[in-house]
């Protein structure tokens, strides 16, 4: 099996070849943009990474895996509006460089092709991955509502965090080593463990990610630390936080997330010292630990070779240091 960054070349290379359009400028230049802006493009490598460990041509899996592509960045030019995002990936947002109009329209298009690249596989395959496409989109768009719905809400229950993070984030990663897995044509069985493996893993990824926004590099997060604070996110550090707290500190962290300040330095300071005092930072760190060995055991259950799945569990050790 080819390594990350051989998947990875596969994937620019493959979307160097997809007719994003060209006219008007102002619909196809911000999805160029957003494309071009990069990422480690994770979720389609996966794709591409299950389709040749079920012994299949990864090159079979690549349309798809282009169209994951397409649709995650469709989701992030969509949610930065939604967010007010000045930044992604250290550069300016699409809506900020084009307007929201435009971010709009690019966003949607970008959602159109990812389905209009479905089309390459044959009817039966078609009929699969449109079918899984179709119940992961419906379920980010309930995981987005979630997460802006929580933003005003004071008693978010952590089982509500979990249910939002598996739609908003970990369904897509699922999505796409299933989609895998239905090119290469593996058994049932094997596609609902590698799908779940994929959700544990996303649920890891968005576990720390949450930790990163608050405890994080700004340059190497690519967004400004403390966003999650300043928008009263209920991230995982909230919940341990408000887990782990004394009745003294519970009052203040709720106090603090009711806050409609949103511009606040002193605000992201406050709320970060009871995170460490609380120790909240740590235990999220526990979670992401136990959410990747809660993948990793799912691997061994799938049916390929050994070395197959020590490629799978190095990459999910890789993926929680960020280190691809």
């Amino acid at each position: 099996m080819e390594s990350f960054k051989d998947y990875s070349r596969m994937l620019e290379e493959g979307l160097k070849k997809v007719s994003l359009g060209s006219k008007p400028d102002t619909l196809y230049d911000p999805v160029k943009y957003i494309l071009d802006i990069g990422g480690k493009r994770v979720r389609p490598v996966l794709a591409l990474m299950a389709c040749s460990s079920f012994d299949s041509n990864p090159n079979l899996a690549l349309k798809a895996a282009l169209s994951i592509e397409l649709f995650h960045n469709f989701t992030l030019i969509h949610d930065d509006i939604m967010d007010s995002a000045n930044t992604r990936r250290g550069k300016e947002t699409v809506h900020k460089k084009w307007g929201i109009n435009s971010g709009v329209l690019s966003g949607d298009v970008m959602l159109i092709m990812a389905y209009q690249l479905l089309e390459n596989y044959d009817s039966k395959t078609y009929l699969e991955l449109n079918k899984l496409l179709n119940k992961t989109a419906k379920q980010v768009c309930e995981g987005q509502q979630m997460d802006m719905d929580f933003e005003l809400k004071s008693n978010v229950e952590f089982e509500e965090y979990i249910k939002m993070i598996e739609f908003k984030t970990a369904v897509l990663l699922g999505c796409s080593l299933k989609m895998g897995a239905i090119i290469a044509d593996a058994s049932k069985e094997d596609q609902e463990f590698i799908y779940q493996y994929g959700i544990n893993l996303g649920l890891a990824f968005q576990f720390q990610d949450d930790y990163l926004d608050t405890f994080g590099q700004q340059n190497k997060v690519g967004k400004k630390i403390g966003g999650d604070i300043l928008e009263n996110k209920k991230t995982v550090l909230f919940h341990m936080a408000i887990a782990n707290s004394n009745k003294f500190q519970k009052e203040k962290i709720l106090e603090l997330y009711s806050s409609k300040e949103n511009s606040s330095e002193d605000k992201i300071n406050k709320i970060t010292s009871l995170f460490i005092e609380t120790k909240a930072d740590k235990s999220s760190l526990e979670l992401v630990d136990q959410y990747t060995q809660k993948a990793i055991k799912l691997i061994n259950c799938l049916s390929f070779d050994q070395t197959k799945k020590k490629d799978f569990i190095n990459f999910s050790n890789s993926l929680m240091k960020r280190d691809l």
